[in-house]
């Protein structure tokens, strides 16, 4: 399985980098800065799921799922929010926007480990 992780935060990439390689043992990571080059990845290389923050320069998460859902190759694509928003109006306007679930840090392994499973089974 190939997972992109897009955050700015080289500490909470390498959490979430541990959280999934523990989780998923075969699981190949590609990292991302910033939602743009997070895009600019999607367009090059063959990724099953999406771990985004939404507070990022350049693009954030929210416009990156946007983009991925104006997409037809990526429309479908598997996409976790993980996000210090953790208002409900926040993770209802994600919802809306199309990701597949939303987890609020600071991060659960657990709980992130269901969400990624969840996204997973729903192809979306």
């Amino acid at each position: 399985m190939n997972v992109l992780i897009a955050e700015d935060s080289p500490t909470m990439r390498r959490v979430v980098t541990g959280i999934v390689s523990q989780a998923f043992p075969d699981t190949e990571m590609f990292e991302a800065g910033d939602g743009k080059v997070a895009w600019d990845l999607l367009k090059i290389e063959e990724i099953d799921l999406v771990l985004s923050d939404w507070l990022m320069p350049e693009m954030n998460g929210l416009e990156l799922i946007k983009s991925i859902r104006s997409n037809e190759r990526l429309k479908n694509l598997p996409f976790v929010m993980v996000s210090t928003k953790g208002m409900k109006q926040d993770i209802i306007e994600a919802i809306r926007a199309g990701v597949s679930d939303y987890c609020v840090k600071p991060i659960q392994p657990l709980i992130l480990e269901n969400k990624i499973k969840n996204a997973l089974a729903k192809g979306q």
